[in-house]
């Protein structure tokens, strides 16, 4: 963790800040330049169906891994600390626009819809770096899905990199510079689809390299050759790299690459170089080159994730090396396009004909039994039967498409390019206008839903390459899995359309891939067993649907992940302890908009018993008839009758609680638990106070207490302080009481608890209380902050320090990050005069107009552990202060 360890520290990270800003002045290609890269990316792990990433056990307490690492890193880097030698904070900076970095499309698809805070973060960073950096942005695109791109053919390169260089442009609004390359993996037939489609540079390992020579100019001819195939490539000039192809008019025949440090690189990965950025700095110093060049660039890259995912606060080292140590030695912080444009290159490079960076055999690891990835015990002899059932799958999908496509486009593969505006953007207009723009002719509505199953059909076949999936040493890991379930839906779209029966030959070709594992013996076994069990149905919708009705009122149009159901009629009925719910539902789907009239009947027969049933109805005289019989056999109170009824006139084919979408199921067992856990708590509460005094004796006396004493007492106020933490929740979100002095009652109820279960040695157990005291204070700090009466201001800053500290007696663990961000933004606004409320007197001791004095806005930071005075004094000096100071002259 870095640190700033004084105030002298303080006033030198200002300058070095100062000395950042100035550098777009610098026009002179002279001195170093120092560029980090972070490769960030996760695998798609959405649900083929759901088009929603599911809960995954294993980031427990997150729901998903995802999320985790956007909590551990993502967020983390767009908000880093600068701490001083308190543990205060004294910066929050951007890490993003200080490093280049390259953002997978599948990951920024799920930030904007998961942390749009985080997302609009790393938009703002790019647009900075572009305003410093003379038009050059540190972001640059990556490959849309991480495939290997020597591996697909050319068609598939194609769309790869426009999908990328598309979702690139609508989100940071200019055109990539630059690309990453899953794995760094390349060859030069990629290079020539890079070049085609202006990607002006890439990022190689210096093991890529085979040769290298100074180019001829005018009529200097170029030098000899350098071999360089191990490694020894000079990291700090960029080199272009020419076309082993002729020359096509209006097409440029080379692509320009940066190569990485490679031992640098690997020990931010693997070593502790991220320890300190004393260290880290230190560490990039020793490649510095001493031979008197004018400009040299120290380039390093890795996983985005180190930066506090693998590396728990290695976010923290880069904001601080970043920011201030790298500026105080007087070298530049820059982006691989600004270099470019200082130091074009004036060295050509060869390439290996085929390299990744973490293959050493070519690229093998995603093809073949080549031991990259694996060790121990278990073989990856499954690796190239995948691959080739894969391709077999690809190419009799693209026949398909061609086939079926060719009724509905123009030019299937150009509209197969084009999809990705569609995917960007699912609403239903900007559907229509896509296939207005590339129909062959009007197409019916039942033609248009076929034209994109088609082309959903060809985005999962290009899912199905994502690299995870051969990366590790097991096939039916999670990532080779996800790779079959795209497989699954992109054979099961193919049929929809066409009929096309592939399923069988593409199973009977995945039992050559032999898995490691005995229960699935192949792949063949995998496919059975773990994704045709996750397909999803309409009719799998209308049951989840009508089973999750029983426990929650839903709105006429409800949105049930990526479906949107109509309710077209509804009735529920309670006789004795079965209820009864018949109902007649339209589905959409938001992704091929398939519909479908549905009407189901559910039984809920009393605890886990549930009995659901769906059929198609020819008409509604139909589906009312048997809707009224139905209700007439359940006024039987007959649960067997009942059932029998509703399987005659609403079919066979049943649905039970274990076929709703998981984390709905798991919702309704923790409600058919409830009134269980009730009693419970009841029993255990009576059980604690019965024995009240005996609990005393054991702990005055020092003696062991009786377990089930101490279960009794743990659980009984771990619930007293769950259910006064609720109270206080809804008390502080009724608008009719006055903000921030509301719940004080609960709040000392909480204490008391907190206080009684550290003398009782109780280890209490309160699921979601950290994340409601950190939604509290949150609030809390808003409402002080934007909305506060002067005489109010001490009581509130209490308040809020009293919920800290109750976070603390309850040994809660919060996260004061929220806070912090939210107190260092309005910090900066006041001292930049972009915060004045009215009503404040000229001359008065407050911050810049607000009722808060600064005596006041100190302590409020030190409750937050924000050390206010280095943003202050940060924020006096900056350039946009001053520029502000200047503007109100």
């Amino acid at each position: 963790m870095s640190s700033i360890p004084n105030s002298q520290a303080i006033n030198s990270s200002v300058l070095a800040h100062q000395r950042l800003q100035d550098m777009p002045s610098l026009t002179s290609p002279t001195g170093v330049y120092i560029c980090v890269h972070g490769h960030f990316y996760q695998p798609p792990r959405e649900n083929p169906y759901l088009d929603a990433i599911e809960r995954q056990p294993s980031a427990t307490p997150f729901h998903d891994w995802n999320e985790r690492i956007l909590y551990e890193c993502y967020r983390p880097n767009a908000f880093a600390r600068i701490l001083n030698a308190q543990g205060e904070v004294a910066s929050i900076v951007n890490n993003y626009e200080y490093i280049s970095f390259n953002i997978g499309p599948t990951l920024m698809s799920w930030l904007e819809r998961r942390d749009l805070e985080t997302y609009q973060r790393i938009l703002e960073a790019d647009r900075k770096s572009c305003l410093r950096f003379n038009g050059h942005g540190n972001a640059i695109a990556q490959a849309y899905n991480h495939i290997i791109l020597p591996l697909a053919n050319e068609r598939d390169k194609y769309t790869q990199i426009r999908w990328g260089k598309a979702d690139f442009r609508s989100r940071f609004g200019r055109d990539p510079e630059g690309m990453w390359l899953a794995e760094t993996a390349v060859d030069y037939p990629t290079l020539e689809v890079l070049a085609d489609e202006d990607i002006r540079f890439i990022i190689l390992a210096p093991s890529q390299a085979l040769r290298c020579r100074v180019m001829g100019y005018g009529d200097r001819p170029a030098e000899d050759w350098n071999e360089v195939g191990g490694g020894q490539i000079d990291p700090t000039r960029p080199y272009r790299c020419f076309l082993q192809r002729p020359d096509r008019p209006g097409k440029r025949n080379y692509v320009d690459i940066f190569f990485y440090d490679g031992p640098i690189s690997r020990d931010m990965g693997f070593n502790d170089v991220l320890s300190t950025s004393q260290h880290f700095v230190g560490r990039l110093g020793q490649a510095i080159r001493g031979d008197h060049r004018t400009a040299q660039l120290i380039s390093v890259a890795t996983d985005g994730e180190t930066f506090g995912h693998h590396r728990g606060g290695a976010e923290k080292t880069l904001a601080h090396a970043v920011t201030v140590e790298l500026p105080q030695h007087g070298w530049l912080v820059t982006n691989y396009a600004y270099y470019l444009t200082l130091n074009p290159p004036t060295w050509e490079v060869e390439l290996k004909p085929v390299t990744a960076w973490s293959c050493s055999h070519g690229v093998d690891r995603w093809q073949d039994d080549c031991g990259c990835g694996g060790g121990g015990e278990w073989h990856q002899k499954w690796r190239q039967p995948l691959r080739k059932s894969l391709d077999w799958l690809r190419d009799r999908l693209a026949d398909v498409f061609e086939s079926a496509g060719g009724e509905f486009f123009r030019d299937p593969w150009q509209v197969r390019d084009a999809y990705v505006q569609v995917i960007r953007d699912r609403s239903v207009e900007n559907i229509e206008n896509f296939i207005s723009r590339h129909q062959k002719r009007s197409l019916k509505p039942a033609e248009s839903c076929d034209a994109l199953r088609l082309l959903e059909m060809q985005r999962h076949a290009l899912l199905m390459y994502t690299s995870c999936g051969w990366f590790f040493e097991e096939i039916s890991r999670p990532e080779g899995t996800q790779l079959l379930r795209y497989a699954s839906r992109a054979l099961e779209l193919a049929g929809e359309v066409t009929g096309a029966q592939l399923e069988a030959e593409f199973v009977e070709r995945l039992a050559a891939a032999p898995s490691n594992v005995s229960y699935f013996k192949e792949g063949a076994g995998i496919y059975r067993h773990l994704v045709i069990p996750s397909r999803v149905s309409l009719e799998q919708v209308a049951a989840h649907y009508a089973i999750s009705s029983l426990f929650t009122t839903y709105h006429h149009e409800q949105r049930i992940y990526c479906y949107s159901v109509y309710q077209a009629d509804y009735q529920r009925q309670r006789m004795g302890p079965l209820t009864l719910a018949v109902g007649q539902l339209e589905i959409v789907s938001e992704i091929t908009r398939e519909k479908a009239s549905l009407a189901f009947a559910v039984l809920h027969i009393g605890g886990w018993d549930f009995h659901c049933c769906i059929r198609r109805f020819r008409g509604r005289l139909d589906y009312s008839n048997a809707k009224t019989r139905l209700f007439e056999v359940l006024s039987q109170a007959s649960a067997a009758q009942t059932v029998l009824g509703l399987n005659k006139l609403f079919g066979d084919q049943a649905y039970s609680l274990q076929d709703l979408f998981a984390e709905e199921r798991h919702r309704i067992m923790q409600l058919l638990s409830q009134e269980t856990l009730e009693r419970l708590d009841q029993l255990y509460t009576q059980v604690y106070r019965d024995n009240y005094g005996i609990l005393m004796a054991f702990h005055r006396d020092r003696l062991p207490v009786p377990q089930e004493l101490q279960v009794a007492a743990e659980v009984a106020l771990s619930n007293r302080a769950l259910k006064s933490l609720k109270r206080l929740e809804q008390e502080a979100s009724d608008p009719n009481l006055p903000p921030l002095q509301v719940g004080l009652s609960h709040i000392a109820e909480l204490e008391a608890t907190a206080t009684e279960a550290s003398h009782f040695n109780c280890q209490l157990n309160l699921l979601g209380a950290k994340q409601t005291l950190e939604r509290l204070l949150h609030t809390g700090l808003w409402q002080l902050l934007q909305n506060c009466q002067p005489e109010r201001v001490d009581d509130n800053i209490a308040w809020l320090k009293r919920l800290i500290e109750l976070g603390e007696r309850l040994q809660l663990e919060l996260s004061l990050e929220r806070a912090q961000e939210l107190y260092y933004q309005f910090l900066s606004a006041i001292i930049l005069g972009e915060q004045n409320p009215a009503g404040t007197e000229s001359g008065s001791d407050s911050a810049a107009g607000h009722p808060m004095t600064m005596a006041q806005m100190l302590m409020l930071g030190q409750h937050l552990a924000v050390d206010a005075n280095a943003p202050i004094g940060h924020f006096l000096t900056s350039e946009s202060a001053i520029a502000a100071k200047n503007h109100q002259r």
